[in-house]
This record gives structure tokens, C-alpha cells and sequence, in this order.
């Protein structure tokens, strides 16, 4: 098993949040907090470290006490951008990726991607529930980060085609894909926060 102090846990907040108006996603508040607090809140207890990938509001991230590192390629250019950004700030053996507007993560989010990893021999193991790819909630091996280098300069954006091209391992979260609910509108805010209250004692 991978021992939890060799993983960086990234929680990615650098995108534009279009459909959320442009609003900064990950400091919009949801149920009393903002939406970055529930995140790290679920993610700390499951890796060594956590650090913050974000391209504004930086002093209200690094309000939160953890690391900020910022895109190093310019213009918004996507997850894998921010996950470059992170691979080149942090040291450890591993890097776990989740997206700053999903807080209600598995408490073994982190666990069962490790495992999944290990017996697989792996480079990447993303989680997938009811069918669909959360690439953003991943686990990487350190070593790729050079290959990922290449790949941004090449001009590749998307995840999914970039695991593709490695060894790359499904999870499956069929028993909790109600885990993995984002927010990409002020409807699904809503949700969430009503969700959130319900859950929160």
C-alpha cells in the first residue's frame, strides 16, 4: 500500500468557472463555507500534504493555510495545466488530483485509488461511477511528470486522452456516485448546500 505521507493531495481551483458566471468556484459559499473548505476538509485526513492550484484570489487560497501554486503556462489552459503546476511545486512520490467544487469526496477516495494503482502497476488510477470518468478525482505516479510536460507544449488539454496514453487504470465508485456531484451552476449550489446542511451535524 502507499503510505499516505507520500502523496500530495492538489485540489485544482484555476479555472474560469464560465457557467458560473465567471464567479471564482472555488470560493463561492456553499452551506455557511466556502466550497474549497468542504474539499480540503474530505481531503486532508487521506493524503501527506494538500496544496492549491489557482490563477486569482490567491491570498483568500492561501488564507486556507496550504500552499498555492499558480498555472505556469499562461491563459486558463485547463486541469492538466494545473497539474503540471503542481507537479513541478511538490516533491512527493504521488500526486492526487480533485476538483475544488466536489466536497463531498469518499473518505476512502484516496485509499482505493492507491490500491487500484499498486495492483495494477499503474501510472494513473482515476475513479469512475454509474459509467462515467471523473478524471479530475486521480492518482498519479510522480515520474509522469515530464511526460505531461511534453504533452501541454505538444498542445494537449484533455485528461482523458493524456491517461490514454499511459497505463491507465478505472476505479470503480458504483456504491457512492452521489460522491462525485460538482458544481458547475448556481442550481447545482443550491443542491449541494441543501445537501450539505442535512449532513453537517
Amino acid at each position: 500500500m502507499i503510505e499516505r505521507e507520500r502523496i500530495t493531495g492538489v485540489i485544482l481551483a484555476g479555472g474560469q468557472a464560465r457557467r458560473m458566471g465567471g464567479l471564482d468556484k472555488g470560493l463561492v459559499e456553499v452551506a455557511g463555507k466556502p466550497m474549497i473548505e468542504w474539499t480540503l476538509q474530505a481531503l486532508l485526513p487521506q493524503v501527506g500534504s494538500v496544496v492549491v492550484n489557482a490563477n486569482r484570489s490567491l491570498e483568500a487560497y492561501r488564507d486556507l493555510g496550504v500552499p498555492v501554486v499558480e498555472d505556469r503556462h499562461d491563459g486558463f489552459q485547463g486541469p492538466l495545466a494545473g497539474l503540471h503546476a503542481a507537479f513541478e511545486a511538490v516533491g512527493t512520490d504521488y500526486l492526487l488530483c480533485v476538483p475544488c467544487d466536489a466536497p463531498r469526496l469518499p473518505p476512502d477516495l484516496v485509499a482505493r485509488l492507491a490500491g487500484a494503482l499498486t495492483r495494477e502497476r499503474a501510472e494513473i488510477a482515476a475513479a469512475e461511477a454509474d459509467g462515467r470518468l471523473h478524471s479530475l478525482h486521480a492518482l498519479f505516479d510522480g515520474r509522469l511528470a515530464p511526460d505531461l510536460a511534453e504533452r501541454l507544449i505538444e498542445g494537449e488539454r484533455k485528461p482523458d486522452r493524456w491517461y490514454a496514453s499511459r497505463k491507465f487504470v478505472r476505479v470503480a465508485f458504483d456504491d457512492a456516485p452521489e460522491a462525485f456531484m460538482n458544481v458547475n451552476t448556481p442550481a447545482q449550489r443550491d443542491a449541494l448546500a441543501a445537501i450539505l446542511c442535512t449532513e453537517t451535524p
